[in-house]
């Protein structure tokens, strides 16, 4: 038999525990955001979308990862630094200029036809279908995009002065080159093109490299 004070701390652990958000992994549930962002788009996922892939509650949501905005802001991080989207900085690390557009755009290939996640660019996609009313994300998208565009171009630029590139070649135009080449390829992945259809556009870009 409990005892009175017994019952009565028994009663009160168990209001606590009942009455306690539920603990889970944040960065499980952001990459859970991810994949659905990534799969319908920033205005075609809801917070229901959001809620049921993550596997928590509005309220959850919002504590851990603020608004829906924020929370695919923190998925676009998520992907640019140990998705799909840290292949670029991987690539600048390439000794010659050619060499980085030919590891961009082999693994910008490979990335928007893996099996593994939704075909495509998140960052691609996201921009492709914000309307007026989520300019904020699309500019945030936009911004993005030319920060990845100066890098390249920055880098073009070094090998332009190192003589890896000949001095007639544009180091903006030719990053603009390879930044559109990277956004179509996502696009006809997300249309169905295969690994195949776009290795061979790498290899058709490949051949039109300033000597």
């Amino acid at each position: 038999m409990y005892s009175d004070s017994t019952k009565k701390m028994k009663t009160g652990r168990e209001a606590v525990q009942k009455g306690r958000p539920r603990e889970f992994d944040a960065e499980m549930a952001l990459d859970k955001a991810l994949h659905v962002f990534w799969e319908r788009g920033y205005e075609g996922t809801s917070l229901t979308d959001l809620t049921e892939a993550m596997g928590i509650s509005r309220p959850s949501l919002y504590a851990a990862f603020g608004n829906k905005e924020e929370l695919f802001r923190r998925a676009l991080d998520r992907y640019a630094e140990k998705g799909p989207g840290s292949v670029h900085a991987e690539a600048l690390a390439e000794p010659t200029a050619r060499k980085v557009v030919e590891h961009l755009l082999r693994s910008v290939a490979s990335s928007v036809t893996d099996p593994c996640h939704p075909a495509g660019c998140l960052a691609v996609q996201g921009a492709l279908t914000c309307s007026s009313a989520a300019d904020s994300v699309k500019q945030e998208l936009t911004k993005r995009r030319l920060e990845g565009e100066e890098n390249l171009r920055r880098r073009f630029e070094r090998a332009k002065a190192e003589g890896d590139l000949s001095p007639q070649c544009s180091p903006e135009s030719l990053a603009c080159y390879v930044i559109t080449v990277t956004q179509g390829m996502s696009v006809q992945a997300s249309g169905g093109a295969s690994r195949a259809d776009l290795l061979a556009v790498v290899d058709l870009a490949l051949k039109a490299w300033p000597v």
